[in-house]
Formats: C-alpha cells, sequence, structure tokens
C-alpha cells in the first residue's frame, strides 16, 4: 500500500474509460465488469476528481449514462466527456455541415447542427448502417468538396461485447481515408486534445492525472500519464485511494 501511496503523490484526478473498462456493451444494455462499480464508487469516495472519457458513439451521452446508473454506478451526465458533443462544438465553431454515417442511438446529438447541403463528412460507429450504400454515399459526398474533411468519432479497430468482439470506427475510417487520399480528422481517442479537454473540465494539469500507462499513444504530449489502473483476470486491482491523502 505505500508503494501506491508513493504512486498516487502529487495526483488530483482519475480518467476512466468506460465501454471494456467499466462494463461490456451487449443483449439488454451489457453489464458491468466484475469489481467496476465498487471501484467507481470508492474513488468518489476519495480526494481524487473522476470524470470519465469515451468513445461510445453508438449512443448519446444521456442514454450511456442512464444505462450506466442501471448497472450501479455512480455517474452524471456533467462528468463524461464524449466525441458526439465534443465534434458538434468544432462544427459550430468552424461552419460546418455534416453528412452524417452514424447510429440513430447518437443521431440526437447532431440535432442543432445544420447538416443541409454538407460540405464534410462524420462517421461514427454505425453499426448495421455502415452498409455499401452508406459508405458509398460518404464516400461520394467528400469526393465532390474542394477540399474533402472527415470527421472521426475515435478510430479503434474493434470492442469486445458480451456476444464478442465486433467491429469499430475505425476500419471504415480508413477505408474512407484511403479511398478519397485524405486523412481523418480524430474526435475522441487517443487524440491529445479529446483528452486536454477532459482535463479542462477537470480542472487538473497532466502531471496530476492518473490513467492508463505510460507511454499511452493519446499521449506524446506529456510525461505525467504514467501510473494506470488495469483489469487483472477481469477483475478490478485498485489501491485504497483515501490512504493517500496528507
Amino acid at each position: 500500500m505505500a508503494a501506491w501511496g508513493e504512486r498516487l503523490a502529487g495526483v488530483r484526478g482519475v480518467l476512466l474509460d468506460i465501454s471494456g473498462v467499466l462494463y461490456d456493451g451487449g443483449e439488454g444494455g451489457g453489464a458491468a465488469i466484475a469489481g467496476s462499480v465498487e471501484a467507481v464508487a470508492r474513488l468518489k469516495r476519495s480526494r481524487l476528481k473522476v470524470r470519465f472519457c469515451t468513445n461510445e458513439s453508438q449512443k448519446s451521452r444521456g442514454d450511456l449514462v442512464r444505462l450506466l446508473r442501471r448497472l450501479g454506478f455512480d455517474i452524471s451526465e456533467g462528468e463524461v466527456t464524449a466525441p458526439a458533443p465534443a465534434t458538434c462544438l468544432i462544427l459550430k465553431e468552424r461552419g460546418l455541415r455534416p453528412h452524417l454515417l452514424v447510429h440513430d442511438g447518437v443521431r440526437s446529438e447532431f440535432g442543432q447542427i445544420d447538416t443541409s447541403n454538407p460540405n464534410c463528412v462524420v462517421i461514427a460507429d454505425a453499426g448495421e448502417d455502415f452498409s455499401y450504400q452508406n459508405m458509398n454515399k460518404a464516400f461520394q459526398v467528400l469526393m465532390e468538396l474542394e477540399k474533402p474533411i472527415l470527421f472521426s468519432l475515435g478510430k479503434g479497430r474493434y470492442y469486445k461485447e458480451t456476444s464478442g468482439l465486433m467491429l469499430d470506427v475505425g476500419p471504415y475510417m480508413k477505408a474512407l481515408e484511403y479511398a478519397c487520399g485524405i486523412e481523418a480528422e480524430v474526435v475522441g481517442k487517443p487524440s491529445p486534445e479529446f483528452f486536454k479537454s477532459a482535463l479542462r473540465e477537470m480542472g487538473v494539469d497532466a502531471s496530476q492525472l492518473l490513467g492508463e500507462t505510460q507511454g499511452s499513444p493519446g499521449w506524446p504530449w506529456s510525461q505525467g500519464w504514467v501510473w494506470g489502473l488495469k483489469q487483472a483476470g477481469g477483475l478490478w486491482q485498485l489501491p485504497s485511494c483515501t490512504s493517500t491523502e496528507s
């Protein structure tokens, strides 16, 4: 325990992933991973600031929080950094009108965004909507633009649900990049800007944060991403965070 106390010295916040870390999605909404509900509760009882950072793009932030609450987690919508709301801010700031290739479950996040006469494409984990027809339409929109812009909500290769592994948005993003000869702008992990936005919302510096592992690809701009919470054999291994209080 003393070793963990040394590791946590100066740490003020914890940034937690959600899918595959707190729960596995699937039929009926999925299931909490063993020990994760208790781990989050212990963190919230500690002096540490806690924020949730996710690439979830099949559900709106509100729907995701409601699901997690049903699974027993103490979480609020204001504690979650997600790519869809972040993308909407970028679209508004840059005056962009997207063609959306997204799951119906997240479409409500873009309700205040003008999608007429699109001048960019936004792609997310569309699940069954990743049909040839829909992919080709996104390709056509991009190819008709003088300066094609493609936003991808994350770029994961695959993720785990209770029924098995599922393709994520990354392979489809790569297909459009290759076909159009462009590079997508990733909104979500591992984009440094996405992590920085979470830090701003937490009010902490990267050097004061507990996250995944040293050398994480999302943190090339910081040497402060050092110590992490990991699952071991499906069980959460978490020290007593309250013991680090000064």
